[in-house]
């Protein structure tokens, strides 16, 4: 009995797999097919007498399922929304490093704004920081959490993992299960990705700023590794994934070229509590408890009043727990 009733719930879950594959697909009449699917797979189990036969051809209907939907494409030639028409790239000449396509775009609102991108060069040899940001929009449990790196020269670039949307597309976290969504690496000035969640989104997000503490060389090959990743994609698209490929595991899995990389936690999955895991692991300020550093990194006020200025990164650094 206890055979047959794990051998229910895996045919179950297969199911409800497959169905829900076929519901998020480009597939003609997906939504109809996947109830198909799912009520033909019920009745087949429910009426035909030879459990046996029926099971060899439940494994083979999914196993159909299963390549066809492993064999699904991403690509970088679709209608994309704005915001990610544009895929960034990176060129290394030495120690020099030109980021190609950085947005920056001139916002009136959320949706209401000029798309802006440029290129610009830096010197490898003043990478000197990379700061974790973390936006709140629906409580402490989910965040999106953001890598920015800095310069000796004042600069900033922020890279966020995102899904790449099409035109008339909106997210839905069942959907990035199922080969909805392209990856996307936004690099962007702080002025177009903070500013547009403090300053623009309504409602507005709660975004913290964290000072990382670690190691130059650390910062450096982490840097390096993203962009690795960028220029792999640009080549060669992939997909997003609600729970591997997100804007959370992604950072976890750059910051494994470093020795001592920390280990996967609950805390990465519930991204909200992912600065609170840096700073566990000693890699934000612990001179302070971490609910006065939380406090004193929040930035909104800060990022409000500087708006367009171009010292927008030094402006909404001033007076942050940690600053050099």
């Amino acid at each position: 009995m206890a055979i047959v009733g794990i051998c229910g719930l895996a045919v179950a879950g297969m199911t409800a797999w497959a169905a829900l594959a076929i519901r998020y697909s480009d597939l003609t009449s997906a939504r109809l097919l996947a109830v198909l699917f799912a009520a033909g797979t019920l009745l087949a189990f429910a009426l035909l007498p030879r459990r046996g036969r029926t099971l060899v051809g439940f494994l083979a209907a999914f196993a159909v399922v299963l390549a066809w939907w492993l064999r699904i494409p991403p690509s970088n030639d679709r209608d994309w929304q704005p915001e990610v028409a544009v895929l960034p790239s990176v060129t290394i000449d030495g120690e020099r490093v030109t980021i190609h396509n950085i947005r920056n775009f001139d916002y009136r609102s959320e949706t209401d704004f000029t798309p802006r991108w440029y290129d610009a060069t830096f010197d490898l040899a003043q990478l000197e920081s990379a700061d974790l940001l973390a936006s709140y929009w629906m409580g402490d449990a989910i965040a999106h959490i953001v890598v920015s790196f800095g310069f000796a020269d004042g600069r900033h670039v922020a890279i966020s993992v995102e899904t790449r949307k099409e035109r008339g597309e909106s997210y839905s976290t069942l959907a990035g299960f199922f080969k909805q969504y392209e990856l996307y690496y936004v690099v962007a000035d702080e002025r177009d990705l903070i500013r547009v969640r403090t300053n623009y989104r309504q409602p507005r997000e709660d975004v913290y700023l964290y000072r990382a503490q670690v190691p130059r060389e650390n910062v450096r090959r982490l840097f390096l590794d993203y962009v690795r990743e960028i220029n792999e994609l640009k080549d060669h698209p992939a997909f997003y994934n609600t729970l591997t490929t997100n804007c959370t595991t992604a950072v976890l899995v750059h910051t494994r070229v470093n020795p001592g990389s920390p280990p996967f936690s609950w805390k990465v999955l519930l991204s909200g509590y992912t600065p609170q895991y840096t700073y566990e692991l000693g890699r934000l300020d612990t001179s302070l408890p971490f609910e006065e550093l939380r406090r004193r990194s929040r930035v909104n006020d800060r990022a409000q009043a500087a708006d367009q200025d171009p010292e927008f990164s030094q402006r909404i650094r001033d007076g942050l727990p940690g600053t050099r």
